[in-house]
């Protein structure tokens, strides 16, 4: 659900700073993703962070997963550098034994143009991605945005990821959630994503995976 699930640099209302609460029932996996998620500028810059809980267990949470994004650059800069870490783990149950797994760390390096207004805005970056335990150089293209179609009520947002995961010449990930949120008020919103992925996790063919959600803008 990440990204704005969201946006990377925007959120659904324009202001100083932004956290949430999403809660998605993912009608094709059957199970619910709590999502956190914060975006934060400041005079040097933003950073944004959110944390994914998927509640696919018997005994709860099955998976755990984290991205935090710094983005440096001033007024007089055209294009922010970009510094990024994702990592997470998970469980998974065999008969009556429950064993886990853990999601590579990868750190991306490279520059961000965002530009945005009260009813639309966007933000972009490609940088250099390397995971952990791998010698091959990587890359991640990634793209947010949200338009506020009617000012306070409905809003189109999401993120579009494109990245390799052994070297250019091998896997290639596509991974895009587009949202669409109505707002009963400034505190609650419902709606939902359209999760359309490729090569991504263990399923290598073209998928896309609805969910209902509701958000809780804090």
């Amino acid at each position: 659900m990440k990204k704005i699930t969201t946006l990377f640099a925007f959120f659904t209302v324009v202001t100083l700073s932004a956290q949430n609460f999403q809660g998605h029932y993912d009608l094709a996996r059957e199970h619910v993703t709590l999502t956190f998620e914060m975006f934060k500028p400041d005079n040097y810059g933003n950073t944004y962070t959110f944390t994914d809980f998927d509640f696919n267990a018997n005994n709860g949470i099955s998976q755990a997963y984290f991205e935090i994004a710094r983005v440096l650059k001033t007024k007089k800069m055209p294009v922010g550098l970009h510094v990024e870490y994702n990592g997470g783990l998970g469980t998974f149950e065999v008969g009556e034994s429950l064993n886990g797994y853990t999601i590579n760390n990868a750190w991306i390096f490279g520059a961000n143009y965002s530009k945005s207004n009260a009813v639309w805005g966007f933000s972009t970056y490609a940088g250099y991605k390397t995971f952990k335990g791998t010698s091959k150089g990587n890359y991640q293209v990634t793209g947010t945005w949200y338009w506020n179609i009617i000012a306070n009520k409905l809003t189109f947002s999401g993120f579009a990821d494109l990245w390799s995961e052994n070297g250019l010449s091998d896997k290639t990930v596509f991974l895009s959630e587009p949202q669409l949120w109505y707002h009963l008020n400034k505190t609650f919103s419902v709606g939902g994503e359209l999760e359309l992925s490729n090569n991504f996790a263990s399923t290598y063919a073209f998928k896309g995976r609805p969910t209902l959600a509701v958000k809780w803008n804090l």
